[in-house]
């Protein structure tokens, strides 16, 4: 069984998928791949497109960030060859641990809905919070501005939306240990209906 995990940015969805892995399911980060890639795979590709943003052999984010971001075209250019090689990542992390012989894995895609990946999964989970906490959250990151926050949110579909699409909303509001326990009783429900 496949469990596909989003949420929008600062909706508590990489904790999520931490306590996955503290309940022993394998989890697949996709933004964590980006960044292997970042190093390696995806670097020649960024710097024939990109030359600006590669440092010392590697994408450097910050110089990056400002190629891509409010500027569709440059942004679909970039998605064209990273989601390409992180789907192959997924890819392959299912085929391990289906060899492995486990029955469930977590995929966290921040875009699941926005690249169609909800027909690779068996289940689509969402964590989620109010506008307000998630604001908050992300405005609290370094180097985070109120714009590149809004320019984020604007590429990912609404919140509202991911929720409605769900098999399961995680909420993420209420705190770390309510979150865990709505985890631990989705697995429950799952291994009940196995």
């Amino acid at each position: 069984m496949i469990i596909g995990l989003t949420g929008s940015i600062g909706m508590g969805k990489s904790t999520i998928a931490a306590m996955f892995r503290d309940e022993g399911i394998p989890v697949h980060d996709s933004d964590a791949a980006v960044h292997s890639l970042y190093r390696g795979a995806a670097v020649p590709a960024i710097a024939r497109h990109f030359p600006t943003a590669i440092v010392d052999g590697v994408v450097d984010r910050a110089r990056l960030g400002p190629e891509v971001l409010g500027k569709p075209e440059r942004m679909k250019l970039l998605e064209s060859i990273i989601h390409p090689l992180v789907g192959q990542a997924r890819h392959d992390f299912i085929t391990d641990n289906v060899t492995a012989g486990r029955s469930i894995m977590v995929v966290d895609i921040p875009l699941l809905f926005e690249i169609g990946g909800e027909m690779d999964v068996d289940i689509i989970m969402v964590s989620s919070a109010p506008d307000d906490i998630q604001e908050q959250r992300v405005l609290a990151r370094p180097g985070m501005t109120r714009e590149k926050f809004l320019s984020i949110r604007a590429r990912q579909v609404p919140n509202a939306e991911k929720c409605r699409r769900a098999h399961c909303v995680i909420d993420t509001s209420l705190g770390l240990e309510p979150a865990r326990l709505q985890v631990r009783s989705f697995l429950r429900v799952i291994a009940a209906c196995r």
